[in-house]
């Protein structure tokens, strides 16, 4: 078992690694991973179970106790990125379904990952969790509805089902491994660190798969995907923090709530865009899942140096 979890933790650890091995071979190969396109779904709803069986009843306290906080961390999730993405789509004017992937990559929750950053930032972890929770739980009404708003003119939107869709994939997932972790407690925290690899790899395997699907279109489009998708990524760190500072969070939740907000679900987003639009449109989603690990670990280890200048 510890051979395991050294494995595990060398998974999770090195994610840009293994994306930027899955994504070569899938360049190379696109016969090996085109055929588990039709397992996507699947394995994403594997992902959200191990995220499931992860958190407690514990890791909801701070909702119940600090409700206004979180929801103006919700608030300024689903309405910054959304509308920034919009705005990046109109002002690069990018083709209907790189629009449609960018405005889903801006649409969904953020990601699990920000708990990790914000412990690495030294900011507030239990904030982080609660917003991630929060932004997650509501996702299958709230995401549907801000594409139908911000991306029906690029692609037809099937608002109820994405919405079927996300209860599927993300929903009844997480609770079965919130159920299997309240039950099954011990023989869960044995092999804990196997959850998070799984999701690392997941993020590598559906980068890898929107490479294969788009073989052929890669280099005409990559590089105005990459501005937009940075754009999207720092105006949320930077509009989160600010929208901190506008509510009044001291210094530890302002950089919460910048990660939180400059990290999307993306693997979520690209499942969507493969599934009601276009493999295409994933594009945006594959490159933001990447890219936002690599600007919140920079960012969290300045962040981190700082707060142990100023102790």
């Amino acid at each position: 078992m510890r051979v395991i979890n050294r494995i595990a933790g060398y998974c999770t650890e090195y994610l840009v690694l293994w994306v930027i091995v899955a994504v070569a071979l899938a360049y190379l190969f696109p016969q090996w991973f085109v055929p588990l396109k039709a397992f996507m779904e699947w394995f994403f709803a594997c992902t959200m179970f191990g995220i499931g069986a992860l958190l407690s009843v514990d890791d909801f306290e701070p909702i119940f106790r600090r409700p206004r906080t979180v929801l103006l961390g919700v608030l300024a999730q689903f309405a910054i990125m959304p509308t920034a993405a919009f705005v990046i789509v109109r002002a690069l004017r990018l083709p209907p379904e790189l629009a449609f992937g960018l405005i889903l990559a801006g649409a969904v929750p953020d990601a699990m990952a920000a708990g990790v950053m914000s412990y690495v930032a030294e900011a507030d972890v239990a904030l982080s969790v609660s917003l991630t929770t929060g932004t997650t739980l509501i996702s299958p009404v709230v995401t549907p509805a801000l594409v139908y708003v911000f991306a029906r003119e690029y692609v037809p939107v099937q608002v109820l089902p994405m919405l079927v869709s996300i209860m599927l994939m993300v929903i009844l997932p997480l609770c079965a491994g919130l159920t299997v972790r309240h039950y099954f407690q011990r023989q869960v925290e044995k092999i804990r660190s196997i959850f998070p690899a799984f999701s690392t790899l997941f993020i590598a395997f559906i980068c890898a798969l929107v490479v294969a699907l788009n073989r052929q279109s890669l280099g005409r489009v990559t590089g105005l995907v990459f501005v937009a998708v940075a754009l999207l990524n720092f105006a949320g760190l930077i509009l989160g923090y600010w929208a901190g500072k506008l509510f009044g969070f001291d210094l530890r939740q302002r950089r919460t709530l910048a990660i939180g907000v400059g990290m999307q679900n993306a693997g979520l987003g690209a499942v969507l865009a493969i599934k009601y639009a276009s493999a295409e449109a994933a594009i945006p989603n594959a490159l933001f899942a990447t890219w936002c690990i690599v600007t919140a670990a920079v960012l969290a280890g300045v962040w981190s140096r700082r707060a142990i200048i100023t102790q």
